[in-house]
């Protein structure tokens, strides 16, 4: 199994660089803007228990399959298949745009009881989830992945994002012939606390180490520090 670990969130679309580069296939990239290269199939999966949800399928418009299969899987917190977010941020939209105008087969799910935008659509389900409820799920939606006609289900990729990276590390821990690749965005590899702290704190004074303290001596100024917005955002403050 080919194994890849990004450290944050913005690294997200080195992740969809190296899926490409793990590919044994390979596969056009068309960039004319008038061609359909993504086509879409809306699932309604069966997660057990009369438990059900939605998910969606984007399929290379361009290309002969059985092309290899991504399944994307979100970190914790009520998320929808599209991992919406803020201001209507869609990064599993956008990723598996990416990725299936470049061959891939793409699979992303609403989490168990949640809806389009990350509304809870029954409370009872969500409120009463447990991890393991979690992992089960992944490996029903995977299943459904490997069964798809277009898929090569030799050639996997498991994505987590946080949360959704220990998901899919016991996923393919538990599943090895299952998945053949596992991409972990900013996964969740310490315990809670310290990955709050290195978030809060850690982060920050690295930050501060390798990018303020251009001198290297261990010292810079408030000024530098009030004008670089992305420390300002790190340590939750605006720019002056």
């Amino acid at each position: 199994m080919a194994f890849g670990l990004l450290l944050s969130s913005p690294s997200c679309f080195l992740a969809l660089s190296y899926v490409g580069a793990i590919s044994a296939g390979k596969h056009p990239v068309l960039a004319q803007s008038l061609l359909q290269t993504v086509k879409n199939r809306d699932l309604v999966i069966d997660l057990g228990n009369g438990v059900k949800t939605s998910a969606q399928l984007t399929i290379p418009a361009v290309g002969e399959g059985p092309f290899p299969g991504v399944l994307l899987i979100p970190g914790a917190g009520p998320n929808d298949m599209n991992y919406t977010g803020g201001t209507n941020v869609k990064p599993f939209w956008q990723i598996s745009q990416y990725l299936t105008e470049r061959g891939f087969v793409v699979l992303r799910y609403d989490k168990r009881g949640i809806g389009d935008g990350g509304v809870i659509l029954d409370a009872n389900v969500w409120g009463n989830m447990t991890y393991d409820d979690l992992k089960q799920d992944a490996e029903k939606v995977v299943n459904v992945l490997i069964q798809q006609p277009e898929v090569d289900p030799k050639k996997i990729t498991l994505i987590g994002h946080s949360e959704g990276g220990e998901i899919a590390a016991r996923v393919a821990i538990g599943n090895p012939d299952k998945a053949k690749n596992l991409v972990l965005m900013d996964a969740r590899i310490q315990t809670p606390y310290n990955a709050l702290y290195y978030g809060v704190v850690g982060l920050p004074l690295e930050y501060a180490r390798q990018v303020l303290d251009k001198s290297h001596n261990g010292s810079f100024s408030l000024q530098e520090a009030s004008h670089d917005q992305i420390f300002q955002i790190m340590v939750g403050s605006k720019p002056a």
